[in-house]
Parts: structure tokens; C-alpha cells; sequence
């Protein structure tokens, strides 16, 4: 049965007549846009305990504590806020006026487009909620881009999800992939982008964070998910923000661990051409949703998401950051990683990859345009590639960027990038590590 999507307003409104949920809103930023659907619903004394908004940096540190890297916007200060908000319920609200209620503290933390249009709009939007009355506190804490142009949209965007994240909360928790889904209700595509969510509590005793932050992207709320080696996910910018990155493609469908013989001299080459200093490296395996080489593509209901979460589970376990991604070409990948402001990239995969790129027979119309189009996308940001050989099992030949075909309307672009080094082979390899490519 299709579920009802009930408008933000009858959200807000079933929220506030509903006797069990009572709590506290606390938005920096942006306004206070959620509580404020909660007023304009009607009847909000019934969920609302307080409002409030340190805007000031010196409130907020005397409320909820110094902010040690001086960013406000951020996933350590929502925390810090959900935290207090949270203890000071529990601490103030108590008898029998209480008993019945689930306590829930709202935050967010946001920075809207400035002035001169020069920022990144984004922020960090979460709740801590009682599942039941005096149980233990479950969290749920999200990231996104505002999307729009205009900072009133972004404002009534933020009012929008931050009523979904609360309706979810109560009324979604036992199934978080509804939960999930429901947070873009009454919003377009184009207006928010959710790059991350996390939940842990005993409301989710199975919740799996790999899995829902996949399923944002089967359901387009984000291109790609990233994960530390101990499988949380995180936001891009804070893992590799100025750092220089080396990544590993591989395909969730792989039936063996990748290569690492070859990865690593890969990442040694990398290091030796761009200098890269101690301790600024960021290695990182990235798992394709999709199987870019295949002629029937993989559509989002042909993806195992189990099968991807357990192939991430498996490559974090190897102490390496992992990206999941549906980044069909190298370009888009490129493109993600540069709103990470990164020092440098280098990305190693099969020299397949390359020769299916390089060959017009593999595109419709407007090849030459499509090329340079990739090309400009990949290395206009500081990004070399580096191509695994290939054992021809037909010719029993080892293809490399020396012998690869590549077909006449491409071949003066692939050989100014090989010239310049923009694209180079791994070198020092052995036969047998080729024939397990």
C-alpha cells in the first residue's frame, strides 16, 4: 500500500496534537525555519519546551562549549548541541505532568548563501529522541548542500526537512530505509543534496549506517557515500579537505580483492611525482554501484545493496578510507572530489577503463565533444592517472598506454596527456601480478 505524504504543515500540526512528543528546538544559522512550522501549525505549546538560537560564537561557547577547530558548522558541534539539549530535558522536565512523554532535542547548524555568493551552502541537521517514555536517547544526524540560489529557498528547505526529520523519527524509526526516504518529502531533487546519515540507538536495533547511506543514493538524495576505515561514514570535506588522495576503482560485483601488489606501487609513483608530503596522503578504495563496462547497465533495482554494503565492509577492513559511488566515468569522480578542495589526486584502474574511453565506436554522436568534456573535467583539477596493464588472454600480450588501440579522432589528446603526464603507466610490474589483474 502506497504510503500518504502527508504536506509539512499537517506534519508539523500531527506532531504538536500528539500528547507523547515534547522537546526542545535549537537551530544556529539559518534562522529558526523548523520551529517555525511548528508555530504556524497551531497548538505547538503541545510539543514545544523551548526555542532557542546562540548565534553569537561567545553564547554558543559559554552554552555548549569551545569549538576546538573553529568550525561551527559542523558534525562535532550538532553533537555537542544535541547533547545538551537532550541532558537539560531530562534535568528540568520530571513528574507526573512528564511521565507519559518521549523527550526529543532538535538541532541544526547551517550557513546559508552569504551576501557576496561566495560560500558553500550546507549544514548539519540531527535530533535525539525517546522511541519510548523514560527510555534510553536514539540519534539521528544528517548532512546536506542547500542547492538553491536564493537564501529564502534555502530557508524553507531547511524548515521543510527538519519537520521530516522529526516526523521520522516518531513515526518511521522502524523502518529506516522509510525513515530515510521520507526525510526528502515535499521537496525537489535540485533543492538539497543529503550526502551522509547516521542513526544508532535502541530504536534501530539493526539499522545498518553502510546500507542507508546507499540507499540515499539508489534514491538520488546523494551521487556517493564515504566511509572510515572503521566503516562510519563521513563528509567528504572532512576527511579530504587539502589532503592528496589516491584511489583505487573497483566494481561492488568483484569476486576478489583488488590488486593490491599493484595499488601500491601506484601509490608510490604518486607520491614520488607529486611530492606528496608525510602524512598528507589519503588512500582510498572506491566501490561502483554500477558496471561501466557491461553493455546492459546496471539500473538502481539490478543493485544488491547487501552485496555492495558487505563489499564496503570489506575494503574498510583493509584500513582504507572507501567511497561508494554510481561515478560511471573517472570525470564525475574528478568533479565530486574537487568540492573537497583536495591538493592532488591520483586515480589508479585497468587500462580497459582507458581503452573504452579513447575508442569513438563505444559512443553515439558528438564524440569529440564528449571527450574533451572528460578531459577537462579529469585534469583541470590536479588529477593523474595511473593504468593497471592488461593481459590479452587472446594474444597472450600485455596492453599498456605503449599499445593500447585507440582510435584515430582520439589519438592526438591521448598522446598530449601521455606526453605530459597527465596519464602513465605502473611500472616495475611482475608477469604474475599482471595476470591476476
Amino acid at each position: 500500500m502506497e504510503r500518504e505524504i502527508l504536506d509539512t504543515k499537517r506534519k508539523a500540526l500531527k506532531i504538536n496534537l500528539d500528547p507523547r512528543i515534547y522537546g526542545t528546538f535549537a537551530e544556529i544559522g539559518a534562522g529558526q525555519e523548523v520551529s517555525r512550522n511548528f508555530f504556524n501549525a497551531g497548538a505547538a505549546s503541545g510539543t514545544v519546551a523551548k526555542t532557542m538560537s546562540a548565534y553569537d560564537m561567545t553564547f554558543s561557547d559559554a552554552i555548549y562549549g569551545a569549538e576546538a577547530s573553529g568550525r561551527y558548522v559542523s558534525q562535532n558541534r550538532l553533537l555537542q548541541m544535541l547533547d545538551h539539549e537532550f541532558s537539560l530535558l531530562n534535568e528540568r522536565l520530571s513528574g507526573e505532568k512528564y511521565e507519559s512523554r518521549t523527550f526529543f532535542a532538535f538541532a541544526d547548524t547551517v550557513t546559508t548563501l552569504n551576501y557576496k555568493r561566495t560560500n558553500e551552502p550546507h549544514g548539519w541537521v540531527g535530533i535525539c529522541f525517546q522511541s519510548e517514555p523514560g527510555g534510553l536517547p536514539n540519534e539521528i544526524f544528517f548532512h546536506v548542500r542547500l542547492l538553491d540560489t536564493d537564501v529564502n529557498m534555502q530557508q524553507r528547505v531547511l524548515g521543510i526537512i527538519g519537520v521530516n526529520l522529526v516526523y521520522a523519527a516518531f513515526y518511521y524509526h522502524e523502518d529506516p530505509q522509510l525513515m530515510v526516504e521520507s526525510l526528502a518529502d515535499n521537496l525537489t531533487i535540485d533543492s538539497v543534496e543529503i550526502d551522509l546519515i547516521s542513526v544508532k540507538g535502541p530504536a534501530f536495533p539493526n539499522a545498518n549506517n553502510i546500507l542507508l547511506n546507499l540507499y540515499m543514493i539508489m534514491k538520488d538524495f546523494s551521487a556517493a557515500a564515504i566511509f572510515d576505515s572503521d566503516a562510519h561514514p563521513r563528509q567528504a570535506k572532512d576527511l579530504l579537505y587539502k589532503k592528496d588522495i589516491m584511489i583505487l576503482r573497483t566494481k561492488y560485483g568483484q569476486k576478489s580483492l583488488p590488486n593490491f601488489n599493484l595499488f601500491n606501487k601506484a601509490t608510490d609513483q604518486f607520491k614520488r611525482t607529486n611530492q606528496v608530503a608525510e602524512g598528507n596522503l589519503a588512500v582510498m578504495i572506491e566501490v561502483l554501484l554500477t558496471n561501466v563496462l557491461t553493455e546492459a547497465q546496471e539500473t538502481p533495482d539490478d543493485v544488491d545493496l547487501e552485496a555492495v554494503a558487505k563489499r564496503t565492509q570489506e575494503m574498510c577492513d583493509t584500513g582504507n578510507i572507501v567511497i561508494v559511488s554510481n561515478f560511471t566515468r573517472h570525470n564525475r569522480l574528478a568533479k565530486y572530489l574537487d568540492r573537497c578542495k583536495p591538493k592532488s589526486v591520483g586515480l589508479a584502474t585497468n587500462i580497459n577503463n582507458l581503452k573504452f574511453v579513447f575508442n569513438s565506436t563505444n559512443f553515439g554522436e558528438n564524440y569529440s565533444g564528449q571527450l574533451l568534456s572528460y578531459v577537462n573535467d579529469m585534469f583541470s583539477k590536479n588529477v593523474r592517472l595511473f593504468a593497471y596493464p592488461f593481459l590479452d588472454k587472446k594474444t597472450n600480450e600485455v596492453i599498456t598506454t605503449a599499445n593500447m588501440p585507440v582510435t584515430p579522432e582520439a589519438k592526438p589528446l591521448f598522446d598530449f596527456l601521455l606526453i605530459n603526464g597527465y596519464i602513465t603507466d605502473i611500472k616495475d610490474y611482475s608477469e604474475d601480478e599482471v595476470k591476476t589483474v
